[in-house]
C-alpha cells in the first residue's frame, strides 16, 4: 500500500482551483454537474482510504475476530504505518459514517414531513400554503413533484415576478437539483477539503435554475429582481439539499449574473486558460484519487489473503 493510501485522503484539493473558476467561467449546468461529480469520485475515494487503514488498524487490536496471520509480523512489515494511522483511522471513519447517515437521513425526514403536511391539499403542481411567512422551495416527490409557496410570498411579488419564481422552482424539480445539493452534501461530510466544492455547487445549481427561469420568462432582469425581492423578505428553504429561489448563498452575485449577458453554452473550456487548467487539474486529481485507491485496494487484498493461507 505506502504512502499511496494517503493521497485520496489530500487530492480534494486539487479540486479547489475549478471550485472557484467554475462558477464564472462554465455554464452553471456544466459547473454543476463537473463539480458534482469531482465530489462524488473524490469522496468514495477518501472513505475507501479510510476503510483500508481500518482493517489495518482493526488487525493490530488485541480480541480482534480477524485471522490471526492478518497481525503477523510480515504483515505488519508490508502494510506500514498500521500502528498510529490505522488505528486512528477507525474512529474517523465511523465519524464519517455517522456524519453522512445523520445528513442523509435529515434529507429524508424533511422530504417526508413536508410530503404529509401537503397531503390534504389537492393534488397540483404548486402548494399554495396560507401563511404570511415568505417561502419558496422545491419539493421532489419522485412522481409528484411540487412546488411549494406560501401566501407571504406570493403578495410580496408582481406578476411577472411570480412567474419568474415559479419557472425557477421548476426548473430546480426537472434538473433534479436536490440530488446534486445531497451529493455535495455527503462528500463534505466525508472530506471537509471537498467543502469548497459543495459551496460551488450550492451557487451554480441555483444559477443554472436562474438562467433556465430567464429563458421561460424572457427577461433576465424579472428574475434577478425577483431573486432579489425574494432574498429580502424570505427565510429560505427548510434544508441545505432543497433548492429554493432565496436559497442562502450569494444573491448578489446571482442577480450582477443576471444583469450582465446570458453564460455562453460552451461544454469545456479551452486547455490553454485559466479554467481549461483547473478542469485538467481536477480531472488529474480525481484520476490519481481513483488508481490510488484501487492500488490500495489490491495490494492490501493480496496482502491478507497471503496472510490466511
Amino acid at each position: 500500500m505506502g504512502v499511496f493510501v494517503f493521497l485520496p485522503l489530500v487530492l480534494p484539493l486539487t479540486a479547489w482551483p475549478i471550485a472557484r473558476l467554475a462558477e464564472h467561467h462554465l455554464h452553471p449546468r456544466t459547473a454543476t454537474w463537473l463539480l458534482t461529480g469531482v465530489a462524488a469520485v473524490l469522496a468514495v475515494c477518501s472513505t475507501l482510504c479510510l476503510a483500508l487503514l481500518m482493517v489495518v488498524g482493526t488487525a493490530q487490536l488485541p480480541g480482534n475476530p480477524l485471522p490471526d496471520g492478518w497481525s503477523d509480523p510480515e504483515v505488519r512489515e508490508a502494510v506500514p504505518y498500521d500502528e498510529v494511522a490505522g488505528k486512528a483511522a477507525i474512529p474517523a471513519l465511523l465519524a464519517v459514517i455517522a456524519a453522512c447517515t445523520s445528513a442523509a437521513w435529515r434529507h429524508h425526514r424533511v422530504r417526508r414531513r413536508s410530503g404529509r403536511a401537503l397531503s390534504g391539499l389537492p393534488a397540483t403542481a404548486v402548494a399554495v400554503l396560507p401563511d404570511d411567512v415568505p417561502y419558496a422551495y422545491a419539493l421532489p416527490g419522485g412522481r409528484r413533484d411540487r412546488v411549494v409557496v406560501s401566501t407571504g410570498m406570493l403578495a410580496a411579488l408582481t406578476s411577472r415576478e411570480r412567474r419568474a419564481l415559479f419557472a425557477h422552482e421548476r426548473a430546480h424539480l426537472a434538473g433534479r437539483h436536490h440530488r446534486f445539493l445531497l451529493a455535495v452534501q455527503l462528500a463534505a461530510r466525508a472530506n471537509p477539503f471537498l467543502r469548497p466544492l459543495r459551496s460551488a455547487v450550492t451557487y451554480t445549481a441555483e444559477r443554472w435554475a436562474d438562467e433556465d427561469a430567464a429563458a421561460t420568462v424572457g427577461s433576465r432582469r424579472t428574475v434577478a429582481v425577483a431573486i432579489g425581492r425574494a432574498a429580502l423578505i424570505s427565510r429560505g428553504t427548510p434544508l441545505a439539499t432543497l433548492a429554493g429561489i432565496a436559497a442562502a448563498g450569494p444573491v448578489p452575485r446571482r442577480v450582477a449574473a443576471l444583469l450582465g449577458p446570458a453564460p455562453a453554452g460552451r461544454n469545456w473550456p479551452p486547455a490553454f486558460t485559466a479554467v481549461g487548467l483547473a478542469v485538467w487539474g481536477a480531472a488529474a486529481g480525481t484520476t490519481a484519487s481513483a488508481l490510488s485507491s484501487a492500488n490500495s485496494a489490491v495490494t492490501l487484498y493480496f496482502i491478507l489473503h497471503a496472510a490466511t493461507l
